[in-house]
């Protein structure tokens, strides 16, 4: 994870100085393995050099101002010059502190254990971006994920291999689906159960392999199947379930061809009906609810299948959870107030006191909202709007680069011959 923020400096009034005030007053927690770095100053502070600490934008620069003064009595009797350039290095790093420069606060972590907080939240911070990537092979071995940095992939594939059976299985839908199924609907004893089960159409097989448990890291087997969902597309549905410890987790994915456009849904939410709507949420749709200003951006909650008032719930769960600084006794009773508000305002949603909003964004159009009649056609209150994507979006998603002309090529080659 890295985060980077941008402080600029502009005297011109009074809010201006505040705001600027408000930059370097974030509250930042640095782990033990996160990298400062100031492109301005062709400055960085390694991981090694303040370990773990929970402080903020202005204090760190002003401890690490105050580090390289310690010894500059010392290099001034033995290197003058350099002395003399660390001075006039640390004059700037102050003034960087106060606020007098512009500069950019670049927080990398490897391990994704550090955080930079955002003052206008839950509305968009326009100075903090935060970007995930891949960890190098390099950065598994310091984090100790891998023994040795160096070795090969194949490696680790072998071993792999070796703690799991060389091919998958594939069960009938029958001794799998129907059987969860009927154990479902007798525990619950519900036709509405029933009803919710057997709303889609039934895979005609399901495909057993398996996988790790992503809890205790023991072997287990993950189950999945292809099935269509009316008015929208054919998806693919993974579960998993470990027996050593419990843990249960499922994702849904998308089947089929990227789609050439993306799509925007709308639903307005007035009653209890509305508020049960099935929803699949890809990991690549924003969430926008305009009347209490909430923009979730894509990527956010990841994956989930769900309804609109499950979505509601987990949104305020996500809140509470991710930001540490939201409800804690440290957060200013100013800033308590203004989230304890908004969490009020996120929950009344759900009473249905007034008609809101709900909008999924999803570039690859891998979302859905379900209709409340047999034909979405006559659902007035569920627009579907197909668009074309952004050369920023094609980008983003990695589609810019993608390159299918020799799986053109081999396809119509196939086809010529048949």
């Amino acid at each position: 994870m890295r985060c980077s923020l941008l402080v600029r400096y502009s005297p011109e009034g009074l809010v201006t100085v505040w705001n600027l005030r408000q930059m370097l007053n974030r509250q930042v927690v640095k782990s033990e393995t996160a990298t400062i770095k100031i492109p301005q100053l062709d400055f960085e502070i390694p991981p090694e050099a303040q370990r773990g600490s929970l402080s903020t934008v202005e204090g760190i620069l002003l401890r690490a101002s105050e580090e390289l003064q310690i010894l500059q009595e010392e290099r001034k009797k033995v290197d003058p010059q350099t002395a003399e350039a660390i001075d006039q290095f640390i004059l700037k790093l102050k003034e960087c502190a106060i606020g007098n420069l512009s500069f950019t606060f670049i927080l990398d972590d490897p391990a994704g254990n550090s955080f930079v907080e955002n003052p206008f939240a839950p509305s968009p911070d326009p100075s903090l971006s935060i970007e995930f990537y891949d960890r190098t092979r390099e950065q598994q071995g310091l984090l100790g994920y891998v023994a040795d940095p160096t070795q090969s992939a194949e490696v680790g594939n072998e071993a792999l291999s070796n703690n799991f059976p060389s091919q998958a299985t594939v069960e009938p839908h029958g001794s799998v689906g129907a059987v969860a199924g009927r154990r479902a609907i007798a525990q619950g004893n519900s036709a509405e159960l029933a009803e919710a089960l057997f709303r889609y159409t039934a895979p005609e097989e399901v495909m057993t392999f398996p996988s790790t448990c992503g809890a205790c890291a023991v072997s287990c087997e993950t189950r999945m199947f292809l099935t269509k969902i009316p008015y929208f597309q054919e998806v693919i549905v993974m579960a998993s379930t470990c027996d050593a410890c419990g843990y249960r987790n499922s994702e849904l994915k998308s089947g089929g061809a990227i789609p050439a456009k993306g799509k925007k849904i709308s639903v307005t939410v007035k009653n209890l009906g509305d508020l049960s709507r099935d929803v699949i949420k890809s990991d690549t749709a924003s969430v926008v609810i305009p009347e209490i200003d909430l923009e979730l951006t894509s990527g956010t909650l990841g994956g989930s299948v769900t309804t609109v008032e499950g979505l509601i719930t987990k949104i305020s769960e996500a809140l509470e959870r991710v930001h540490g600084f939201t409800f804690g006794d440290s957060l200013e009773e100013s800033r308590k107030s203004k989230w304890q508000d908004f969490r009020a305002r996120l929950t009344k949603l759900l009473s249905l006191e007034e008609p809101w909003t709900l909008i999924m964004d999803d570039a690859l159009a891998n979302s859905f909202v379900a209709p409340a009649c047999d034909d979405i056609k006559d659902d007035h209150q569920l627009t579907i709007e197909e668009y074309e994507r952004s050369w920023e979006q094609n980008e983003e998603l990695g589609l810019n680069d993608m390159d299918t002309s020799a799986a053109d090529a081999a396809y119509d080659s196939i086809d010529a011959s048949s």
